[in-house]
């Protein structure tokens, strides 16, 4: 069961033309995949959603312009915990901007675990995320879904997007990751040394804390021979002064394709 809400109804005016432009009921079909339980007692289900043509959604780190993806599931029946498992994004083009996120069909897996083992799971959640075409409109999903335990057969969508998850540092032969930090009057300036092979097209570096009070700008990255280099800012959202763990540090490598996702660096 699906319902759609406009967080910011002032947009709604920008999604329609004389000419009759096309509306945000028909621009997004989001649903729960029932998915399956597995041996070890978690249950694997997922979020699909469909975009009309033209329009793209936000990955995990939307990048500079986009709005990132919330999930509640407080409403929900004998549930401990939600992990979103995210497929590979790609990097988007978004007026001067490059944004991260998908487009067409996207299904995000969602691992379960439940509070009662071998019970049912009602999973009753507000998604919120932003859809964007020539504008981009922040919307919230009410959805709900029972999960039983009696459901043991793999759903083949979910299987193929839990397979286009980023590649491992260690899947992808990441040989050495080193981050460099100094003080700018800005915030800390970052430099990302990886060295490992290239992934094909322009690569885009994406780098994350795990501390939500810092706010983390789009890396310029570059490649030299065997090493990628990435260059960001960090600062904290309401100017004060902060320190950073690099074991806490995330950088995603996005390719031709491909992604790889690396957990932390070392001084360098």
């Amino acid at each position: 069961m699906k319902r759609l809400t406009l967080i910011c109804a002032a947009v709604f005016g920008l999604l329609w033309s004389p000419a009759g432009a096309q509306s945000i009921e028909d621009a997004i079909e989001a649903r729960l995949l029932a998915g399956w339980r597995a041996p070890d007692g978690s249950h694997m289900a997922a979020l699909q959603l469909d975009l009309a043509p033209g329009w793209n959604t936000y990955w995990r780190a939307p990048g500079d312009a986009g709005i990132p993806p919330h999930f509640d599931w407080r409403g929900s029946q004998n549930l401990r915990s939600v992990e979103v498992e995210w497929p590979s994004p790609k990097a988007l083009k978004q007026g001067r901007h490059t944004t991260i996120g998908y487009e067409g069909r996207v299904t995000l897996p969602l691992r379960i675990r439940p509070s009662a083992a071998g019970q049912t799971v009602r999973l009753e959640g507000e998604v919120e995320i932003g859809i964007c075409r020539e504008v981009c409109v922040p919307i919230r999903l009410d959805l709900s879904q029972a999960l039983p335990p009696a459901k043991t057969q793999p759903d083949p969508a979910i299987v193929a997007a839990l397979a286009s998850r980023p590649y491992t540092a260690r899947e992808a032969g990441v040989r050495e990751v080193t981050c460099r930090l100094s003080p700018v009057p800005e915030g800390v300036k970052l430099t990302a040394s990886i060295t490992m092979g290239p992934l094909g097209g322009t690569e885009i570096a994406v780098v994350e804390s795990s501390n939500p009070q810092l706010w983390v700008a789009p890396a310029q990255t570059r490649r030299v021979g065997d090493t990628l280099l990435a260059e960001t800012v960090l600062q904290h959202i309401n100017g004060k002064s902060f320190a950073i763990q690099r074991s806490d540090l995330r950088i995603t490598v996005l390719g031709r394709g491909e992604a790889v996702d690396v957990q932390g660096c070392r001084a360098g």
